[in-house]
């Protein structure tokens, strides 16, 4: 099944640059509303979790990846390029797949992905073969000649990812790709992209306000809230110095959790268990916590490290202080 590597002579491959997307200093706004201010941020390749509340701008810088619409100042780059210039060139190497559910009810699945990757500038016969193999690959090779009215929601997003990946683009931008699913039906979709983005040499924007989604299948983040990007980079990265260590001792837990406070640590009691938050590499609170424990000749029972989840970075970086 070969969905990637598709060229053709209206649309030379882009060149290959280290970030997928780049953004320096950009603003938006629609109205007296400002969507966006002095947004900077770097986007790597791979699987990408664009993170914020309802309103914080996905859809809309989505709108302005696919030069739907300008920044109002601020330089942005996709695939290495301007995508106000580089327009339909650069599009032809970027698949989308918009929130809204609102397909043509009367049109065959296979009908409306040929078409769409016709547009992205594949022949009629490419576009066909295509097709027929990314609604293959989403699970719906079977049923690929129902009209897309007679389908369920879940089968309209496998439709809406097969579009958006048929003509091998280079970048894929999904906007909530997970809406209106049941548990069963999220966890093999996000198995899907995961696939995509790994197998198949497509970058992915996932867009989504789903925490614990994100956090399964992407590689990189960006958070946005209140028109400015608060966290950016691989989550892994961004995960380092964060989170802790839970002790569990059989004795002498307050003369320990004292002596880790007098340290500077901020330790927090439960009975037979102190939790400890730091900031700092998690070898340097481990060799705190041996010297608390050696001291006062505690009788350690568990010494287990503790990262942040994807929830607790995006408080902090929305809500902390």
């Amino acid at each position: 099944m070969d969905l990637v590597n598709t060229t053709t002579a209206e649309a030379p491959s882009p060149p290959s640059p280290s970030s997928v997307i780049s953004a320096v200093a950009v603003s938006k706004s629609w109205g007296t509303n400002q969507v966006f201010s002095d947004v900077t941020a770097e986007v790597p390749p791979g699987i990408t979790g664009l993170l914020g509340s309802n309103g914080s701008g996905k859809t809309t810088l989505l709108g302005m990846l696919l030069a739907l619409h300008e920044p109002d100042s601020g330089q942005l780059r996709v695939l290495g390029q301007d995508p106000a210039d580089a327009g339909p060139e650069l599009r032809m190497h970027i698949g989308y797949a918009p929130e809204h559910h609102n397909l043509p009810d009367d049109v065959l699945a296979q009908d409306l992905v040929r078409h769409i990757a016709m547009v992205h500038g594949l022949p009629r016969r490419e576009a066909t073969t295509r097709s027929s193999d990314a609604l293959w690959l989403v699970g719906l090779g079977e049923e690929r000649a129902r009209p897309i009215g007679t389908m369920s929601t879940g089968q309209r997003q496998r439709v809406k990812l097969a579009q958006a990946i048929a003509h091998g683009p280079k970048l894929a931008l999904l906007d909530e790709p997970t809406d209106g699913l049941d548990p069963v039906q999220r966890d093999d979709m996000l198995a899907l992209i995961r696939r995509i983005g790994t197998e198949f040499d497509i970058h992915v924007v996932l867009s989504s306000h789903l925490l614990e989604e994100v956090e399964r299948i992407a590689d990189n983040v960006v958070i946005l809230a209140n028109g400015k990007v608060r966290a950016a980079g691989p989550i892994d990265q961004l995960y380092q110095g964060q989170g802790g260590m839970t002790v569990v001792l059989d004795d002498g837990v307050t003369d320990v959790a004292n002596t880790l406070q007098r340290a500077g640590y901020v330790a927090e009691v439960d009975r037979n268990t102190i939790r400890i938050g730091t900031d700092e590499p998690l070898e340097q609170l481990a060799n705190a916590i041996r010297d608390a424990v050696v001291e006062h000749g505690a009788p350690l029972r568990r010494l287990d490290a503790s990262r942040q989840s994807l929830e607790d970075l995006f408080l902090d970086e929305v809500y902390g202080s």
